[in-house]
């Protein structure tokens, strides 16, 4: 599974399977086994998004203006 919402696909699929009345127990535990796996790696993805979206966020309005000014020579 590639991306982020193939693999959300992929997790809600797994969800439809096991609420299947019909489904065998080793066929519905190897499902949520997957399962947890896969909402494991999304939580990872979304956790990574949201570091991307505070720095953004955070990041100052005009790069230019944010830069570092160096006080090696200090010309007054």
């Amino acid at each position: 599974m590639k991306n982020f919402e193939e693999r959300l696909a992929r997790l809600e699929s797994l969800g439809e399977q096991i609420r299947k009345p019909d489904v065998p127990l080793d066929e519905a535990l190897t499902a949520f086994e997957e399962g947890v796996k896969i909402a494991r790696t999304l939580e990872k993805d979304l956790e990574k998004v949201e570091s991307r979206i505070e720095a953004l966020m955070n990041a100052p309005e005009d790069p230019v203006s944010a830069k570092p000014e160096l006080s090696l020579f200090d010309m007054r």
